[in-house]
């Protein structure tokens, strides 16, 4: 079975701009993309979601590494000053290229 390289971007982010980041993500080429809840603690503390406004979210998008250069550079521009937000990302396998 082939297998074939992508990357994974990583967002974490308050939940509140999810409607939002969604929407651009889809601008910015993404075919798709994964979101779950997400707590812990950070350089912004500790993150409970037991409220609206302390909750998080991550986000993971597979996609090629343009796509994914794209997406980091929009989110640094248009979102890091205003959100508490990380982006990570690393390589993947997938078996199903055509998703991708």
């Amino acid at each position: 079975m082939h297998r074939h390289r992508r990357r994974l971007l990583t967002i974490v982010t308050e939940s509140a701009i999810e409607s939002r980041l969604t929407k651009d993500l889809d601008r910015w080429g993404a075919h798709g993309y994964t979101i779950t809840d997400a707590r812990g603690k950070g350089a912004r503390g500790i993150r409970e979601g037991n409220w609206e406004g302390n909750r998080n979210i991550r986000i993971e998008v597979v996609c090629d590494e343009d796509t994914a250069r794209h997406i980091a550079d929009h989110l640094r521009e248009d979102y890091y000053d205003h959100y508490a937000m990380i982006l990570y990302h690393s390589d993947v396998e997938i078996m199903r290229p055509e998703k991708f």
